[in-house]
């Protein structure tokens, strides 16, 4: 079964040795459609609103708040709310968010790499260094570790549950989840 969450923010247990902890606020979803298991699920993200979604709105005779579509599986074997039963005796959980974007970035911050001297005379300081190679194959490799886009991919992580608080919807999660807080994800209850 799975859930939109909004990432709340990281926290530690007050046991002794305390763990590190995240909190995920699961977000109020309506059932729209089901097809096999997997079904049209509709959640509450932000203002947007086009023609498509008052028509989507119109044809499941939802309040206009729910603006946001997506296909998921669901415990649900008909339209309505969505059944949270299944969280209450899960125990892992599969979280999957976007990291945080860090936008075009040099080789050393993107792969950690060292760089060359930095001393008078020099011209490598933070350059990437050597690239190609010899007639063979003659060109550059695919999957080279090179300057590009940092961050802001789907990144997916198990995570022990802690607790869950079924009035609030929040749950807790042992470890840390990526994203920034206040970013949506989903989270799988895992087998």
């Amino acid at each position: 079964m799975e859930y939109i969450v909004e990432k709340i923010g990281m926290s530690r247990t007050i046991t002794v040795p305390s763990k590190p902890v995240t909190l995920l606020r699961v977000l109020d979803m309506k059932v729209c459609e089901v097809k096999e298991g997997t079904a049209i699920v509709s959640y509450k993200s932000g203002k947007k609103m086009n023609k498509a979604i008052e028509g989507q709105q119109k044809k499941y005779s939802l309040p206009s708040e729910f603006n946001r579509f997506i296909t998921l599986e669901v415990a649900n074997t008909e339209a309505g709310d969505v059944d949270f039963a299944p969280l209450v005796g899960a125990t892992t959980l599969k979280t999957t968010f976007n990291t945080k974007g860090h936008g075009f970035t040099g080789a050393m911050v993107r792969w950690n790499f060292g760089g060359g001297p930095a001393e008078h005379g020099h011209r490598f300081g933070r350059r990437t260094g050597s690239i190609g190679n010899a007639e063979w194959p003659g060109r550059v490799m695919k999957g080279k570790k090179m300057p590009g886009q940092y961050g802001n991919t789907k990144n997916s992580v198990k995570n022990e549950i802690i607790s869950y608080d079924a009035e609030n919807k929040i749950l807790v999660v042992v470890g840390s989840v990526s994203g920034a807080n206040g970013a949506l994800g989903r989270v799988k209850v895992a087998r």
